[in-house]
């Protein structure tokens, strides 16, 4: 912001005579515009955007668990197992069940063929395949279903459980972060919420980076009843969960003035402030101005001066109101 500033400023050098001494003086030429940009900063922490409670969707003992606090792992890995004696037995029986109704079922198509049973028949010992078939895949379901397996790319963060443990469906063992991705959770006031549009880029300081941030969503309510929204940005670069991020809205604000450095400035009656510029007569004359806003070493203000006024910024301890310059 600063940089755009000082580009956009016209400074230049100029010599005078004054009092029989050679004096170089900074000045600036004004441009006035109708509105002037500010920067405000709203911290929030990052947040992994995948976070979850891993558990067993069936009851049983812990066999092994094959990861521990701090682990890397990837999506389809296996964390952990329950003991899966049981349930082998019973997929094997299933699996015997179903091959011998479905070698029924084919002798019953040959005997059908050849007339030797009737379609009610054929139907019974289709049924019957059809339901083994089901037991089956039921099986070998509740067999998948004694293994954890990581649903996405993480790192293990919590481990609740030991090796042993019985347990039943939907206790926790684990919990995992998600690796890929973070969000940034900023409480924003209401009175900036409009300045913000969904999927535009924003920019972020975090840690010593600099880097942008897609705004996802807006949470429908305000938190705890404040006067703020929860804004949440997604990065395309993966940051350390629990980081701060600082968001730095820049913000268009309308109001007539110009930027001028805060040297230039001098404090004057009840609150106001004092500028020097050169007049077309090349006369000092004294000009009251209000600041609106600052960033920096630079102040906008507002006040009596206009386009192409000549601003005194270096030098103007040895000037004095009202006296004329003789300009080298």
């Amino acid at each position: 912001m600063i940089k755009c500033i000082v580009n956009k400023l016209n400074l230049f050098l100029i010599s005078i005579v004054f009092s029989s001494e050679l004096l170089s003086l900074e000045i600036l030429e004004v441009k006035m515009t109708d509105s002037y940009k500010i920067t405000r900063e709203f911290p929030g922490k990052l947040l992994p955007a995948q976070q979850s409670n891993l558990a067993f969707e069936i009851p049983g003992k812990i066999n092994v668990i094959n990861v521990d606090i701090g682990d890397a792992v990837k999506k389809g890995q296996i964390l952990a197992e329950l003991d899966n004696r049981e349930a082998m037995a019973q997929l094997k029986q299933a699996k015997a069940k179903y091959d011998l109704a479905l070698q029924i079922l084919n002798r019953y198509k040959d005997l059908r063929s050849e007339g030797h049973i009737s379609i009610q028949d054929l139907d019974n010992a289709n049924s019957e395949e059809l339901i083994a078939k089901s037991q089956l895949e039921f099986y070998k379901v509740k067999l998948e279903q004694t293994k954890l397996i990581s649903p996405f790319d993480g790192v293990i963060q919590n481990r609740y459980l030991d090796t042993g443990s019985v347990i039943n469906g939907g206790i926790p063992i684990l919990e995992i972060l998600g690796s890929r991705n973070v969000e940034a959770h900023i409480s924003i006031p209401l009175k900036f919420i409009d300045k913000l549009n969904i999927g535009n880029f924003y920019d972020f300081k975090i840690g010593n980076k600099k880097s942008k941030g897609v705004l996802a969503r807006l949470a429908p309510m305000t938190p705890g009843g404040s006067d703020n929204r929860l804004a949440i940005f997604k990065f395309d670069t993966f940051f350390d969960p629990g980081s701060i991020a600082e968001l730095k809205l820049s913000l268009n604000i309308q109001g007539r003035g110009t930027w001028v450095p805060i040297k230039s400035l001098s404090q004057s009656e009840q609150g106001i402030w004092a500028i020097y510029t050169i007049n077309d007569k090349k006369v000092v004359v004294r000009d009251l101005v209000e600041i609106l806003y600052f960033e920096g070493e630079y102040a906008f203000v507002n006040g009596t001066l206009n386009d192409g006024d000549l601003v005194i910024l270096g030098g103007a301890q040895k000037i004095i109101e009202g006296k004329s310059l003789n300009i080298q």
